[in-house]
């Protein structure tokens, strides 16, 4: 079992990044929280989780030990995975899952990509008496409504915010608004800007709004 991982980032995808440890490059699939708040060529140390399947073998990793541990106790539920157990954390941090957990919120579960009305209920029932009790109350991420359409790398990056639980009209305005910061001010609707950059920098806006 690989507990932690630390060394240098060499790459960073849409939803993993690579850590090279010793001369060895680790692909580890992590939130985008994680990867907004890294960068290539920094020093990282991750708590990672091991998941075994006949045809393959995948680190999932988390900069707080926490957060790894929450991703243990979600794949305990019925019919949730580590994918899913991943999307969780993408939407919800570990206090907001134990505050939905202790106050019985269906409602917020259910913004998690994947997780319907039966699924959240059967969240509630199986994670009650597992999950710490909550420490602190906090606001929901900002939602809104849906969007203009976009195309390329934009469009791109809409649709994984999307899946990972913010509305549409939001991923939208967040990437406009990181595009717009990363070309200058008049949106550099022609400049070539990869997907990664646009997310991270999307993501950072959409944090600041939690």
């Amino acid at each position: 079992m690989i507990a932690t991982l630390t060394g240098t980032v060499t790459r960073i995808g849409l939803d993993f990044l690579i850590l090279e440890v010793a001369g060895v490059g680790y692909l580890v699939r992590t939130t985008p929280q994680a990867l907004s708040a890294t960068r290539h060529g920094a020093e990282l140390m991750l708590h990672t989780e091991m998941i075994v399947r006949e045809d393959a073998l995948t680190l999932y990793g988390f900069p707080q030990a926490e957060e790894a541990e929450t991703f243990r106790i979600i794949q305990s539920v019925s019919g949730i995975g580590p994918r899913t157990a991943l999307a969780v954390l993408t939407v919800m941090d570990p206090e907001e899952l134990r505050r939905a957990v202790a106050e019985q919120d269906q409602k917020a579960l259910t913004r998690i990509p994947g997780i319907g009305p039966k699924g959240a209920s059967r969240m509630l029932l199986e994670l009650g008496g597992k999950l710490p009790a909550p420490t602190e109350s906090a606001s929901a991420p900002a939602r809104a409504d849906a969007p203009a359409p976009v195309t390329g790398a934009d469009a791109d990056v809409v649709e994984a915010l999307v899946g990972l639980g913010w509305a549409e009209k939001a991923a939208h305005g967040a990437v406009t608004a990181a595009r717009e910061e990363i070309t200058g001010t008049d949106g550099g609707a022609g400049a070539d800007v990869d997907a990664a950059s646009l997310l991270r920098q999307a993501l950072r806006r959409l944090g600041s709004h939690r």
